[in-house]
């Protein structure tokens, strides 16, 4: 191979061709022939000296190499639109739409947004809650965040946070010198289960060797968002995911026992469509943006 780098162009239509599996779907996408999209190709693996698609009697398939080398060139690409759009900024107004699991978008994303708007006011972010966007055409969705096992298949799934989260307990709850013994106490009183998430006071149970706990819970809600706000309000304790609940904590709305973290295989997610367009400058901003502020947990 030559030291010289391959021409952009043929590595922008090496991305879009490994995306489609299609010589036509990547010509159309770049507005170029077939036969243009077919000759950039040929080009770019003669001076790799590697093939990188096989020709098939209908469409094309990637080589093994092909498929080590179309990631790399996905995230070069990405990279660069985003480091432009950040030094020379974005061009126009620019709209993005983010879906949400709806307690992550009432509890951690706000902040995150309001960032995110000053330092890029030319761009424009429209928030769709889960509870909202049950009409919202998926193809309309440059970004999504959701919790889970991570285990989307049909998307790019970039894990946000660390997948832990915290017993949480009312304002003023005095847990002295044994503070796992203190949380017994009030998680046999009055436990609030969270429904999809009624396996972790079990798990901490164990954790703590809690033989006897059986929980039954007081009040059962469908949201972290409900949950925290009882915690705050004084009608019992919570397990909320350690992102949900930073800014509860931080303004003492609600405290944790020292000490007592329940880690667990769940976990928001952020994630992007394979078969997305290369993405937009502004949603790789954004998508960058998100990442950086969803730090480990303290």
């Amino acid at each position: 191979m030559a030291n010289a780098l391959p021409h952009l162009l043929w590595i922008r239509t090496f991305e879009a061709c490994a995306r489609h599996l299609s010589f036509a779907r990547a010509a159309e996408e770049l507005g170029l022939t077939p036969a243009a999209v077919g000759q950039h190709i040929k080009q770019l693996e003669g001076q790799l000296g590697f093939g990188l698609f096989e020709r098939l009697p209908r469409g094309i398939r990637l080589t093994s190499i092909g498929r080590s080398y179309a990631p790399m060139v996905t995230s070069m690409l990405h990279d660069f639109s985003a480091s432009t759009a950040a030094l020379f900024g974005v061009q126009g107004a620019k709209s993005i739409t983010l879906r949400c699991a709806a307690a992550f978008g009432g509890l951690r994303l706000p902040s995150i947004l309001h960032e995110f708007r000053q330092a890029y006011p030319e761009i424009s972010v429209q928030v769709y809650s889960s509870v909202w966007s049950e009409d919202l055409d998926d193809a309309r969705v440059d970004l999504e965040i959701l919790y889970g096992h991570g285990n989307w298949h049909d998307h790019d799934v970039i894990p946000l946070g660390e997948g832990i989260s915290y017993p949480l307990c009312p304002p003023g709850t005095v847990f002295g010198a044994n503070p796992a013994e203190a949380l017994l106490d009030l998680a046999r009183r009055a436990p609030i289960q969270i429904l999809g998430m009624e396996n972790l006071w079990g798990k901490l149970a164990r954790q703590l060797g809690w033989h006897d706990l059986d929980v039954q819970a007081r009040c059962t809600v469908d949201t972290s968002a409900i949950a925290l706000e009882l915690v705050a309000a004084g009608s019992g304790c919570a397990i909320i995911d350690a992102e949900l609940c930073r800014l509860h904590l931080a303004r003492g709305l609600v405290v944790r026992p020292p000490g007592i973290v329940l880690p667990h295989e769940q976990k928001h997610y952020l994630l992007m469509p394979v078969a997305m367009h290369t993405l937009k400058p502004e949603v790789i901003l954004l998508r960058d943006w998100i990442k950086s502020q969803l730090s480990p947990a303290p």
